[in-house]
């Protein structure tokens, strides 16, 4: 094989050896020890008008393969997410085109399908707290009729209109009344949306997770599960530890992942959290040959797969962290699940060359190129289209 060509910040270029892909295999059974969705992306059409502004026009056959190949690997599928560019781009029509054809894939494979529930469909910037629980409601009723396990999303209607913890209460009490299935609450922050300041009525996550404690705890029927993606592992703990039992803590910190998935089987935490993951749909293969490893009880092993992997979701999910998806959609066109760098919205754009040669350079070093060659071919190409001799 022959060298990567890399680009820094200052415009100088230098080589790395070109590693051979991982050689991770597919689990003969499904995955045990944790439960693990990878949070999946939208591939548009390459020839669409993928301008900002314009409706989602999606490439249904690489999207839906995307979502065929992550259950190939034994891990679940999270859709209609912030990863599949909700509230950057992803309209309402292309959201609910979305969730129906990913719930009918997930029928298809035998898979585990979860997606988003919101109320990004009301056009209005501000409505009342009543208008937000019946377009909570409206969204999650269609997921329910789509056979889909809802994941009820921080809504910025709520975030503008509540002005007190009382509010959340009164908000998610009435929706998860209505729910006739076990939802997963979803806690943003502001790294990922700013518009999500203060959610849970307080600024400081002390405060505010004593609020969603107490949401759960006021409907203890109606909650699987908690993702929790304020890219601070304290936080997560801390709350981890004050679930009820049959409670599950999803991480969705795509920095802290390793040590938080592993928990007490790498000595970090009496517990661990399963993961609902952005960082999964870039690394799907080493995500589950990582927990294969803990299926088998080699803990040695899952660090020594999983643990490189963090610095590259780092590099991914760098401030301004809700650019990450850019990083996604960029893994999965070097990995050949995608026929051109293109995202809806004009959004492969948000990043820069030399923050997505560091992306090429951590994915090469954590063994997360599935193809080594076509990934060295398609980047080096990008690089002489943007003028560097690679």
């Amino acid at each position: 094989m022959t060298g990567l060509t890399l680009l820094a910040a200052d415009g100088s270029l230098s080589d790395a050896e070109l590693n051979a892909s991982g050689g991770y295999t597919r689990p003969p059974s499904p995955l045990e020890s944790r439960v693990a969705y990878a949070a999946a992306h939208v591939v548009p059409k390459a020839h669409a008008d993928n301008t900002p502004g314009r409706p989602a026009d999606i490439d249904w056959d690489s999207t839906l393969a995307f979502r065929r190949n992550v259950y190939s690997w034994g891990l679940g599928v999270a859709d209609a997410m912030d990863t599949a560019q909700r509230n950057m781009g992803l309209d309402a029509a292309a959201t609910r085109e979305l969730i129906a054809r990913s719930a009918e894939v997930a029928r298809e494979e035998g898979g585990s399908v979860v997606v988003g529930v919101n109320t990004d469909h009301v056009l209005e910037e501000r409505i009342s707290l009543d208008e937000v629980i019946d377009a909570y409601k409206e969204q999650l009723y269609y997921t329910e009729e789509q056979g889909a396990g809802p994941v009820l999303m921080a809504s910025r209607h709520l975030a503008r209109v509540a002005t007190d913890a009382e509010d959340y209460r009164r908000v998610y009490r009435e929706v998860l009344s209505s729910a006739t299935t076990p939802v997963v609450l979803h806690w943003l922050g502001t790294a990922f949306d700013p518009e999500l300041a203060g959610y849970f009525g307080a600024e400081d996550w002390q405060t505010a997770s004593a609020v969603l404690l107490e949401i759960i705890g006021e409907n203890p029927d109606r909650v699987a599960g908690v993702k929790m993606s304020l890219l601070n592992a304290e936080s997560e703990v801390s709350v981890r530890e004050r679930l009820p039992e049959h409670v599950r803590m999803f991480t969705g910190d795509d920095f802290n992942y390793v040590g938080l998935i592993g928990g007490d089987t790498v000595g970090q935490g009496e517990s661990h959290s399963d993961a609902l993951l952005g960082a999964f749909a870039a690394i799907a293969p080493v995500a589950s040959a990582a927990i294969q490893a803990l299926d088998a009880g080699d803990a040695e092993a899952y660090l020594r797969i999983l643990g490189p992997t963090e610095e590259l979701s780092r590099q991914v999910f760098a401030a301004p962290t809700f650019y990450y998806k850019t990083g996604v959609a960029f893994l999965a066109w070097l990995n050949g699940h995608q026929p051109a760098f293109q995202m809806i919205g004009g959004l492969h754009s948000a990043r820069s060359l030399p923050h997505l040669s560091r992306i090429v350079e951590l994915a090469n070093a954590s063994l997360a190129l599935e193809n080594p060659e076509l990934a060295q071919e398609r980047w080096h190409a990008m690089l002489r289209l943007n003028g560097v001799d690679a």
